[in-house]
C-alpha cells in the first residue's frame, strides 16, 4: 500500500510519460497482462490508456488490471491509469519512494 507521499512522487513521475499500451472493447487478455508485466519490470511506472469503448468505468479497470498484475494502481485520470509495481531484477536503478 502506497502512502500519499509515494503516490504523489510517482504521479510527478509519470506526468511525462507515454502510455505503453490501451484496454479497450477486448477487455483485458492474457497477452495484454504479459505485456504490462514485461513493461512493469524493466520500467516500475507505466502508463494505459483505456478506449472509450471498454467495458467498465476507468476506476474499476485500473483496480483491476493492478490486482492481476500484483501491482498497485497508483492514480486513474480521464482514461490514462498509472500502474507501479518494483521491479525484481537486481542492479537496477528502482525509482527510490522514501
Amino acid at each position: 500500500m502506497l502512502t500519499s507521499k509515494q503516490r504523489s512522487k510517482l504521479k510527478s513521475l509519470a506526468a511525462n510519460l507515454d502510455p505503453v499500451g490501451q484496454v479497450g472493447k477486448e477487455g483485458i487478455g492474457e497477452n495484454m497482462l504479459k505485456s504490462f508485466s514485461d513493461c512493469l519490470e524493466a520500467r516500475e511506472l507505466i502508463k494505459v490508456h483505456i478506449l472509450e469503448n471498454a467495458d467498465g468505468e476507468p476506476q474499476q479497470i485500473g483496480r483491476e488490471l493492478a490486482a492481476r498484475l500484483g501491482a498497485e494502481c497508483v492514480i486513474v485520470i480521464g482514461r490514462k491509469a498509472v500502474l507501479y509495481r518494483r521491479s525484481s531484477k537486481k542492479d537496477f536503478n528502482h525509482i527510490q519512494l522514501v
